[in-house]
């Protein structure tokens, strides 16, 4: 049974830092894709960032390159996402999700396995 556990939102003034964690068990990080979405209400669900399954490269939404960061520490089975210079926009749920397959395509790929969210709300 694959389970994801995101953890690290909260309230942050525009300019700010956050770091969230989606804590994984079920399978093995080093070797399956891991991506973060967020969802802002009224609005579709944007790919944010992944890391790929095979060389463990990451990639990233125009929207938040250079802004964010993916990683994972592959000993504790653990991913993040290190959001730095927050903006208003940036307000949303933050997902983490990842799949058994094969994954071609991290930021387009329709994973089967989802945790459950964390709000980031960016607000002075």
């Amino acid at each position: 049974q694959v389970h994801l556990v995101e953890s690290g939102g909260g309230l942050v003034q525009p300019g700010g830092s956050l770091r969230l964690s989606c804590a994984v068990s079920g399978l093995s990080l080093e070797n399956h894709a891991i991506a973060w979405f967020r969802q802002a209400p009224g609005k579709e669900r944007e790919a944010l960032s992944c890391i790929n399954s095979v060389y463990g490269i990451a990639y990233y939404a125009d929207s938040v390159k250079g802004r964010f960061t993916i990683s994972r520490d592959n000993n504790r089975n653990i991913a993040y996402l290190q959001m730095n210079t927050l903006k208003p926009e940036d307000t949303a749920v933050y997902s983490c999700a990842t799949d058994l397959r094969f994954v071609k395509g991290c930021l387009t790929y329709e994973y089967d396995y989802w945790g459950q969210g964390t709000q980031v709300t960016v607000s002075s």
